[in-house]
């Protein structure tokens, strides 16, 4: 019975997030967030050591919003302010830890273009974010559409959107789960699903900016992730390496995950590997489970790596927020 329940917890997992599961946000607002502190190890509570990382603090996110929940991606400053955005085009912003919150917590739909208004609001499968602190802008990868779209400051409006055929070849459901953009200015994405012909996830580097209409089409590179998991997020970590947070599901252990780094060669070019080393592995008895949301702080000299859960809004899972320092 309980094999036969892990079957059916792993086909509900598995398939495509139904559009009921996927609440529908009428008005932005306050969001009360209740953050309770976890331990890394059920058996061990003491245990603060895993792989090259160690732990900093970590919580159990909950809200009376119905709409919290299902984060994807993130952002966080050493403050502890934290921005959440949901697969189903929400944003979230809150505090954690010590200290006073900076700004007053929130949540709201993303803007869309006047041209996008008719499009169901299910359809706005947000998965990646990233940031360029010089300017404020933002870049949010979609899902379904196969779309990046560029943020003025503050996501007050879009300031432009591009679809590429590259992405376009990339599953719906599998496509940009990853976009991060390095410190000169380039922008890379990782398929979740789309393969390349060896085996690799494909990965598109862009040159520039990847919602403008004048950037050249990107090169392909290919992602190698730790045997038997899939990209879920990335973020760069400096002008050479990359961080890359990577999941799987599995009848043993459900949801397990890997933080792991790419060194990036000295030359980007078309066909260039971009080898997964593990830096932790989440998996039981430790805290785990979908974590798709990757975030990196700078404190005191050290790399703070922030990873973050996406619940699915489902009453099994939970959202997890969990801070380390890189060794």
């Amino acid at each position: 019975m309980r094999r036969i329940l892990i079957v059916l917890v792993l086909a509900i997992l598995l398939l495509p997030a139904a559009h009921k599961n996927k609440p529908q946000l009428l008005h932005p607002g306050t969001l009360p967030v209740l953050a309770r502190a976890v331990a890394l190890s059920a058996s061990d509570p003491a245990l603060r050591r895993v792989g090259r990382l160690d732990y900093v603090a970590g919580w159990a996110l909950t809200s009376r919003n119905p709409n919290f929940g299902g984060i994807s991606s993130l952002l966080v400053e050493p403050s502890g302010q934290v921005l959440g955005l949901s697969d189903a085009g929400i944003l979230m912003g809150f505090h954690v830890g010590p200290g006073e919150a900076r700004r007053r917590s929130f949540i709201a739909p993303l803007p869309v273009r006047p041209q996008d208004r008719q499009k169901p609001w299910w359809a706005w499968d947000s998965e990646s974010m990233t940031h360029d602190p010089a300017t404020d802008r933002y870049w949010v990868g979609f899902e379904l559409q196969q779309m990046i779209c560029r943020y003025s400051s503050g996501f007050a409006r879009v300031e432009a959107c591009r679809t590429w055929p590259e992405i376009e070849a990339w599953p719906e459901t599998g496509s940009i789960e990853s976009l991060a953009r390095l410190p000169d200015g380039r922008f890379i994405a990782i398929a979740e699903m789309g393969m390349t012909a060896d085996g690799n996830h494909d990965a598109l580097l862009f040159s520039g900016d990847p919602a403008d209409p004048d950037t050249p089409s990107p090169i392909h590179l290919r992602y190698t992730p730790p045997q038997g998991y899939r990209p879920t997020d990335a973020v760069a970590l400096d002008e050479r390496h990359l961080l890359v947070l990577n999941r799987r599901l599995t009848l043993q252990e459900l949801f397990t995950g890997v933080v792991a780094i790419v060194e990036l060669p000295e030359r980007l070019e078309p066909g260039t590997r971009l080898r997964a080393e593990t830096l932790a592995r989440l998996a039981p008895p430790l805290l785990a489970d979908n974590f798709e949301g990757l975030a990196v702080t700078r404190e005191g000299g050290q790399t703070m790596i922030w990873v973050a859960s996406d619940d699915n809004h489902e009453f099994f899972q939970r959202t997890l927020l969990l801070k380390f320092a890189l060794r």
